[in-house]
């Protein structure tokens, strides 16, 4: 059994591919790859990509948001998804249904707006946190009501909607600390760093 220190100069050795094996090729050995596919770094850049990547997924879909047909229709988007829906569930949308009514046009603005901040917050990886949090919050509250808790369940239903898959994404990515690589957020701190 290796002491900790040698087992982690053993380590070194692999993933600068200094095992004594021979070898037909310069390439190193698989398990310097296992190495690196399990360290924390690597964990952190799989993280930011998975960050970049579903923030591309929210700009896409704000895009469609900021259509006319969206403005003119939001209410109905709202209103459609309470069809078939149990009493309790129906009476919630029905609830801000009638909120929304006072004025479409402000709430299609302000969700248009939103989507477009979070798209933006999660590729630059500007005010993360605050962003991933803002992000849980939105995907939730779209599930509970355009998508109207994924129902009505039923015989043919086929999923719970998309927006409560977005919510296990946002809290993946706060647990992986996406904001830690390719990031205004990394950048800004490392800047701290140096001036302190």
């Amino acid at each position: 059994r290796l002491p900790f220190g040698r087992l982690r100069v053993a380590q070194g050795r692999l993933l600068a591919g200094e095992d004594n094996a021979p070898r037909s090729s310069p390439q190193p050995p698989a398990t310097s790859y296992l190495l690196l596919i399990l360290s924390p770094v690597s964990q952190q850049k799989k993280f930011a990509l998975l960050r970049i990547v579903f923030g591309a997924v929210w700009l896409i879909d704000a895009y469609f948001k900021w259509q006319p047909a969206f403005f003119a229709n939001f209410t109905e988007y709202l209103s459609g998804a309470a069809d078939g829906q149990p009493f309790l569930v129906h009476q919630w949308i029905g609830f801000w249904v009638r909120i929304v009514g006072v004025n479409p046009h402000a709430f299609a603005l302000l969700v248009a707006l939103s989507e477009t901040a979070l798209a933006l917050g999660l590729i630059f990886g500007f005010f993360t946190r605050p962003a991933l949090y803002a992000g849980m919050a939105l995907a939730a509250a779209i599930w509970s009501t355009a998508e109207g808790f994924g129902g009505p369940y039923r015989a043919g239903s086929t999923d719970i909607g998309s927006a409560a898959i977005y919510v296990i994404v946002f809290v993946a990515l706060l647990d992986g600390k996406c904001w830690e690589r390719w990031s205004a957020d990394a950048w800004l701190a490392r800047r701290r760093r140096r001036r302190a």
